[in-house]
């Protein structure tokens, strides 16, 4: 080696014996280290002691687990070092115990836990389960609710922690409001996170405010959000759990786009980089819904998936959000809770468009819903009548609503049936002809006539509308829920006069008598007006069809609301009514027939779509007859 090679490797000695005198442990850490091995030996030597001694005592025992319970040698000091090691400054609150203190008002109750100082679970004072027992939204077991954040360099999360509470009353505008601060603390008091639940009057609505104080050397100063996690399973609170599931989904309302939902049938995910102003765990007629006082800005996920384990609960909904957060200054993020029923003036009160999750249709079914049916609904509600009365009544106001259109349709049968002999003669002459002829002949006698074909088509289509928005309204309506009515004990489900204790396919386990006689009046109508209006003798594959439909149908209404069953009961009835009396009553057979014949001496005019549809008619019967030779 020359001296060069000698000189580099005194320098690297150098740097070695430099840096492992820099990085050596402080005088604190080595005693702390110290104490730990001496506990540990202490620890072995008291194990060695106490297993002999039992052995003594005992030589054929041979039980030496017992003795392994690590806990119980441990010095004080030793448990000390390690818990500050492993907590930091939240080492006091690291041990506590689980206490439930409640808040309430007229309409809730709302228990919340020390542990973790989270909401842990919700009771609605004025529903109650399809068993009759009290209606919680979700318990202790079944629900998460923490802020995640780093400290000391590593992951926190509240719920592992204990909070300490305080409560207090106040007035708001003459209305006493109920107050609980739950607070971590981090060493001292001046230096906290902190939850504000506040409660006032009958409202479902819960303030929460989630407030910063002295976290400047606890939380890393990297640190620009908090991340405020929500979890939730919900219960089963209906009697008929696959309703419930399809009616249960995750809804969010984001400031750019409005109110959307994760599809009911659907487990998936969904991210938000955008602002988002509420999250709703929806339940089939109550929700759960954290709202912000202005909006969560960034990185908001949703989560929605099956409960496939327990039978208990019907779906888990994950939500996270991003608390702003300033490492150089006390910080405070206000939002609310509202946890309650999905009835759609109190959601529609709070103006932030709560009443969106409420599944009243698409777009004109919606319409008719919330400016047609709903305000009728609550005006027949007012009264406090029966809520089979009040369907009776909404139907035949809707019925009389309906009344011209509903004329329109039976006057345009009645013609259709006048027309019959004629049509008869055109068919018995065209038998043996090409179809195409036939239909010219059928189609100059309608305009001889003036009569249109396609005219009881078009009111019935305008009728179409409203029956698909009570198919949504009914459902989906919570004062039906638990409301009797004749045999069935909750309108919003379907009612049961018999359970055969095994599932029929296609049909279920029970017998739905609401769902039996609208099948029974949907027949009984198309019968009665094949009679009326002469066409029993028509197209013999659509008359099966329109009684086969019903009957398919009942498959699905067996298992569905008994109040839109007993509806459409009605309607078959009415409407039956309604066509009996003006065939009988109100339309004149014979001035009908007379003033055809009239239409029929008149020339005929055409407009230029019929003129196009006859020439077309008539291209095509050129090349059939081209394609015979």
């Amino acid at each position: 080696m020359d001296k060069n090679s000698v000189f580099g490797l005194v320098i690297i000695g150098g740097i070695l014996i430099g840096w492992m005198l820099l990085s050596r442990p402080s005088a604190q850490e080595q005693a702390i280290a110290k104490h730990l091995q001496d506990s540990v030996v202490q620890y072995e030597q008291f194990q060695k002691t106490k297993l002999a001694s039992a052995l003594k005592a005992n030589p054929t025992s041979g039980n030496k687990s017992s003795f392994s319970d690590s806990s119980t040698a441990l010095t004080d000091s030793a448990k000390a070092a390690l818990q500050h090691s492993a907590y930091g400054d939240f080492i006091n609150a690291s041990k506590g115990e689980n206490k439930i203190i409640t808040i309430e008002n007229e309409v809730m109750k709302v228990n919340v836990s020390a542990k973790g100082g989270r909401i842990a679970s919700v009771q609605l004072k004025n529903y109650k389960k399809f068993d009759s027992t009290p209606l919680i939204l979700f318990d202790n077991d079944s629900s998460t609710q923490n802020i995640a954040f780093t400290a000391y360099g590593k992951p926190f999360t509240t719920d592992s922690l204990y909070f300490t509470a305080d409560c207090g009353a106040f007035n708001i505008t003459g209305t006493t409001s109920k107050s609980l601060s739950m607070r971590l603390y981090a060493g001292s008091k001046g230096k906290y996170i902190e939850y504000i639940y506040t409660l006032t009057g009958n409202e479902y609505m819960l303030g929460c405010r989630i407030n910063t104080a002295g976290m400047q050397d606890i939380i890393a100063n990297t640190t620009s959000d908090l991340k405020f996690n929500w979890q939730m399973k919900t219960p089963m609170q209906e009697q008929n759990k696959q309703t419930q599931q399809r009616a249960s989904t995750v809804y969010y309302n984001t400031i750019e786009d409005g109110v959307d939902n994760i599809s009911v049938g659907a487990e998936d995910k969904k991210t938000f980089d955008k602002k988002v102003k509420w999250v709703a765990f929806k339940q089939q007629f109550f929700t759960s819904v954290l709202i912000a006082d202005n909006a969560f800005e960034k990185h908001t996920e949703v989560e929605s998936t099956m409960e496939k384990t327990s039978a208990k609960y019907i779906k888990n909904y994950t939500a996270s959000f991003s608390i702003p957060y300033n490492p150089q200054q006390n910080g405070t993020f206000g939002m609310r809770f509202y946890f309650g029923p999905n009835h759609y003036q109190t959601l529609k009160k709070y103006d932030v468009d709560l009443e969106k999750q409420i599944a009243l249709g698409w777009k004109i079914f919606g319409w008719i819903n919330r400016f047609l049916v709903i305000p009728i609904f609550n005006f027949l509600d007012s009264f406090h009548l029966n809520y089979g009365i009040i369907i009776l009544i909404l139907t035949i106001i809707l019925k009389l609503l309906l009344l011209p259109i509903a004329y329109k349709t039976v006057l345009s049968s009645a013609k259709m049936k006048v027309l019959k002999p004629e049509i008869d003669e055109i068919n018995e002459k065209f038998k043996n002809e090409d179809a195409v002829k036939k239909q010219q002949a059928t189609m100059a006698l309608y305009k001889q006539a003036g009569v249109n074909p396609m005219a009881g088509c078009i009111p019935v289509l305008l009728q179409m509308p409203i029956l698909i928005a009570l198919f949504n309204f009914f459902p989906a309506s919570i004062e039906l829920r638990q409301q009797g009515f004749l045999w069935a004990h909750d309108l919003s489900t379907y009612d049961s006069i018999y359970n055969f204790g095994f599932a029929v396919p296609w049909y279920g386990d029970h017998v739905s008598l609401f769902a039996l006689l609208m099948t029974v009046s949907t027949l009984l109508y198309t019968w009665s007006n094949s009679q009326l209006m002469g066409t029993q003798n028509q197209m013999p594959g659509m008359k099966w069809m329109m009684y086969l439909m019903p009957i398919l149908f009942l498959g699905f209404m067996n298992s569905y609301s008994a109040g839109l069953s007993w509806y459409y009961f009605l309607a078959n009835m009415i409407t039956f009514g309604q066509t009996w009396v003006m065939q009988k009553y109100v339309i004149d057979h014979n001035k009908l027939h007379a003033k055809i014949q009239e239409n029929r001496k008149k020339p005929v005019s055409q407009s230029k779509f019929q003129q196009r549809l006859e020439q077309m008619t008539k291209e095509r019967q050129a090349q059939i007859g081209t394609k015979k030779k």
